[in-house]
């Protein structure tokens, strides 16, 4: 239950107005068990074993915050987020270092002229997007995209970040978004920019996006090298599927979103994206790398206190860089979530992928077999063999 902390009435100023404030405390605990059939190192193609563990922020990141607003008159108020994640298995930051990780900003919104935010958030390609995103039931930790490639879920927040964020007129709403990298010498290095369009109309909708990370090293290389405050810092999504890939001068994301309700019991959601990792003169790999990703979701609601799903997504790379055998991967989702209350759940989720053909390795340069890796909880530790399964049970409580 959200719990209003501070609600003030400011009462009559000279000319008669009235201002109000209010501030919330929320947040989410999320733990359970997992089951993951081979484990190594990100980069390893050997040694994988499987693991039993515990598991944190599956079904929905766990995190506390506060946000609130204050009435400044004529339409428009101040509004303000803060957000740190944290590991509910033992209590540590989700970022180390990063007290509201998550998210971290202030802005204005009118009804009539839309909102402008600055400082740590999500893009507006995320935002946009992310109703229809294979996340919404298959979850990022087990169901995103492989590796979470077309950042999806919501690993990637761009710090230095102004968003603005149009009033939907007629069902369509506008969204860009500038992210300052903070590179003496070049205002470009460093810097991630995003837009995004989104049309709802009754049971339909659909979003387009695209979104551009910039090394903050001008011409590529170790990412983030050049600056401790830029967005590159933080590469989206790095795992085993975009490994060899790490030194790019750039990466570019471009990707459409939509759904359909069919029912109130049933509703279909698809995605397709395409990303690639741009290089420089200082990149390890020499020749554009374009990942193509398409994938479904079909969620059933056979009563009020259950929800099921089933997603299937397909990724493939271009051959570049020497590879003529390219990578694919083939990811099968199951989800399944029992409500205990409206504040509390129960969820399992089931997932497989199996890869094929071949990619980059860590250096960049040698081609090796391209190894599974289950949504985006699993990149920091991949399969080192072509298949992959895992699945989890847990329980979410929000506050």
């Amino acid at each position: 239950m959200k719990k209003v902390l501070a609600t003030s009435a400011l009462g009559l100023v000279a000319l008669g107005a009235h201002a109000q404030s209010s501030v919330t405390l929320y947040g989410v605990v999320d733990t359970g068990i997992g089951y993951q059939s081979s484990q190594t190192s990100l980069g390893s193609t050997s040694g994988g074993r499987s693991v039993v563990k515990m598991i944190n922020g599956v079904w929905a990141g766990s995190r506390f915050g506060l946000k609130g607003s204050e009435d400044l008159g004529g339409g428009t108020k101040t509004i303000f987020q803060l957000e740190e994640g944290f590991n509910s298995a033992n209590g540590t930051e989700s970022v180390a270092g990063a007290a509201f990780n998550r998210q971290a900003y202030v802005g204005l919104a009118n009804s009539t002229y839309g909102t402008l935010t600055a400082g740590r958030q999500y893009t507006s390609y995320y935002t946009l997007l992310s109703p229809y995103s294979p996340t919404t039931w298959l979850t990022g930790a087990y169901g995103a995209h492989p590796g979470d490639i077309d950042s999806l879920d919501t690993l990637y927040r761009a710090n230095n970040s102004l968003v603005y964020t149009s009033p939907s007129l007629h069902g369509l709403t506008a969204s860009g978004s500038y992210s300052m990298g903070g590179v003496p010498g070049s205002f470009n290095a460093g810097s991630t920019w995003s837009a995004a369009l989104q049309y709802l109309n009754g049971p339909f909708g659909i979003a387009a996006g695209f979104q551009r990370i910039n090394n903050s090293t001008p011409g590529g290389g170790a990412w983030g090298a050049n600056s401790t405050t830029s967005n590159a810092g933080a590469q989206a999504g790095v795992s085993g599927i975009n490994n060899g890939y790490q030194t790019a001068q750039a990466q570019q994301r471009v990707a459409v979103t939509g759904g359909y309700a069919f029912t109130p019991q049933w509703d279909v959601s698809f995605s397709y994206s395409n990303v690639q990792y741009i290089p420089g003169i200082n990149s390890q790999f020499r020749h554009e790398a374009i990942f193509n990703t398409a994938g479904a979701v079909l969620h059933f609601k056979p009563a009020t206190v259950l929800d099921l799903a089933a997603g299937y997504s397909y990724t493939r790379a271009t051959q570049a860089n020497g590879i003529s055998n390219s990578a694919q991967y083939q990811q099968f989702n199951l989800s399944q979530y029992y409500s205990l209350s409206k504040r509390t759940g129960l969820y399992a989720l089931e997932a497989y992928q199996r890869a094929s053909g071949q990619t980059l390795g860590t250096n960049g340069v040698s081609i090796i077999n391209a190894t599974a890796d289950i949504g985006d909880a699993q990149n920091g530790a991949p399969s080192s063999s072509r298949s992959q399964f895992a699945a989890g049970v847990g329980i979410i409580h929000r506050f």
